[in-house]
């Protein structure tokens, strides 16, 4: 299964259905993908389903259409595994970037984080998930986001990244996390969703 959202509406690729599925189905093979990207977007949708014959060969063949662009980064907890956030243009998120030339993803995600919000004492516990998200920069991409479980003792001053957008950078509890995540992408909350899979709370 590979989940690929274009703004807040999910488009799920899969080569099952659930046994009690309510969502819009439609055959991968008798669609044409460019077309069916801007009806989302013109017409925003909760969550559709492709079903694929050949889910890989399906899924492949979807990416053609859009110029893949790599990124990386972290879901940052401190001591009191509160989770790092960025706000920016009017919106809470993760810090991420794009990766650079001879780097790896986990250099990318650490580098990003760091930039983004001037911590320090970062360091990887384990890889949490991809996600794919659609936007349009000259020509229609996706982002492939590759994100990673972070932790950091940093006790200083963080520092928003202003050249980028950002105007606060905020460590938040559980209880400003889920507020906060009323106000944030639908890809974040399943980055959120998938941290809280790995600690067994859902």
């Amino acid at each position: 299964m590979y989940k690929v959202f274009v703004n807040d509406s999910l488009i799920i690729l899969t080569d099952s259905l659930p046994k009690e599925n309510k969502l819009p189905v439609y055959l991968f093979e008798n669609t044409c993908v460019e077309e069916f990207v801007q009806n989302i977007i013109a017409n925003p949708t909760k969550e559709v389903l492709f079903l694929c014959v050949n889910l890989e060969k399906s899924t492949a063949l979807f990416f053609e259409n859009f110029k893949m662009v790599t990124a990386a980064g972290g879901l940052v907890l401190n001591p009191q595994k509160e989770i790092l956030f960025i706000y920016r243009n009017g919106m809470w998120d993760l810090p991420k970037g794009m990766i650079e030339k001879g780097e790896t993803l986990e250099t990318t995600a650490l580098r990003e984080v760091a930039e983004e919000c001037g911590i320090e004492n970062l360091s990887i516990d384990q890889f949490l998930t991809t996600t794919y998200h659609y936007f349009y920069r000259n020509e229609k991409c996706l982002k492939k986001t590759h994100w990673f479980l972070m932790h950091s003792n940093f006790e200083g001053v963080l520092q928003p990244q202003e050249e980028e957008g950002i105007t606060q950078v905020v460590f938040k509890n559980k209880t400003a996390t889920l507020k906060a995540l009323q106000n944030s992408y639908a890809n974040i909350k399943l980055v959120y969703n998938k941290y809280l899979d790995l600690q067994g709370y859902n």
